[in-house]
């Protein structure tokens, strides 16, 4: 599906990253693999440290800490937000929506939307696109958008494929009305059908968390996890990946008029170093262009990786210069989305911890 729209901006962009830095070697032992073959994955998929939760802490503990900071610094006023969205594949609770207990917490009007979003390695995509149908209405000027997710908890410290990679994390994305005319071009896909490729099978209502869901199996790689933790069908979603994402690409810079040169930069979703430069490859882009070293300092903190590249990568140039973007996600669902805009001269654009 194709959207376009106008007169919107984003001012200013949070990511908030725990305190805790894991390295690949100290988890190494966890796995049922010679260290010459991991000390190999590693080098290969760009594995380093990661960021992880201290126990107990959940998503909106990271936005709640990112707001209070905006808040205290004078960067956001509370009365200005009109809508709150929150999006994450790791709630605090089932109900209610975290969302609402965010926005109890800080007593916000009463005049607002509050919406969460179960979205995850296109979250930041998705909840742009939220952000700015909200913002066409007559009423909503600011929308505060929070990515977070908390998923180290369900990944087995026997998994191989997933442990080393998985890091925990939360943006903070303030969108806004603009005067700027300059379109924004949309892409959003979905593949229904294979959305057991990346999942969680145990407890949700389907399949409940039981003594037998905790029970841990060994798959044909060697790896070591139960029903409860987080399955991802490594094979399945690369090809997917490189398979669905350049046509993608490739198609939206034509409708908006561009070369692949014209973009001054691509900010992805980061599984791992060698799925992003393979994507460069094929989309036609040189390596400098595109960012792959979020997951070597962070971990993939699934929707929020974009954030934390534009962050990390920009820093506060973002708060002088202006740039053209071209911002991808894809992963579970199957979802795959991209959105081209200018972003630049933000209020912010920095990472603290918690």
């Amino acid at each position: 599906m194709n959207l376009k729209f106008k007169n919107k901006k984003i001012t200013g962009i949070l990511t908030i990253l725990p305190k805790r830095v894991v390295t690949f070697e100290e988890e190494m032992g966890n796995y049922n693999f010679p260290e010459k073959k991991s000390l190999r994955l590693k080098k290969i998929m760009g594995y380093n440290t990661h960021r992880v939760a201290a126990e107990g802490q959940c998503s909106s503990d990271f936005c709640i800490h990112g707001l209070e900071y905006l808040f205290d610094n004078g960067l956001l006023r509370k009365d200005e937000i009109d809508a709150l969205l929150f999006v994450s594949q790791s709630p605090d609770y089932f109900m209610p929506p975290t969302s609402n207990l965010i926005q109890g917490h800080f007593a916000l009007k009463h005049d607002m939307i509050c919406m969460d979003i179960n979205q995850g390695c296109a979250g930041f995509e998705l909840g742009l696109l939220q952000a700015f149908m909200l913002l066409d209405q007559e009423s909503v000027n600011k929308v505060v958008l929070m990515n977070a997710d908390v998923l180290s908890p369900k990944v087995s410290i026997h998994d191989r494929n997933s442990k080393p990679l998985i890091g925990d994390a939360a943006s903070i994305t303030i969108v806004e009305k603009s005067d700027d005319n300059e379109d924004i071009n949309v892409a959003v896909k979905m593949d229904g059908t294979g959305a057991k490729a990346l999942m969680i099978p145990a407890g949700g209502f389907r399949m409940p968390c039981s003594p037998e869901t905790a029970i841990e199996h060994e798959d044909e790689a060697g790896n070591l996890r139960a029903l409860d933790n987080l399955v991802m069908q490594g094979d399945d979603v690369f090809n997917f990946v490189q398979r669905e994402v350049p046509p993608m690409i490739h198609d939206i810079l034509e409708r908006a008029g561009l070369s692949a040169g014209d973009i001054d930069w691509y900010m992805f979703h980061q599984p791992n170093k060698f799925m992003l430069q393979k994507l460069a490859d094929a989309i036609g882009v040189p390596y400098e262009k595109m960012p792959s070293n979020i997951v070597e300092n962070f971990g993939n903190a699934s929707g929020v990786t974009v954030p934390t590249c534009i962050s990390y990568n920009l820093g506060e140039k973002l708060e002088q210069e202006s740039y053209l973007m071209c911002l991808a996600g894809f992963g579970v669902g199957l979802t795959w989305a991209s959105i081209i805009m200018r972003i630049g001269n933000v209020a912010f654009n920095r990472i603290i911890e918690y």
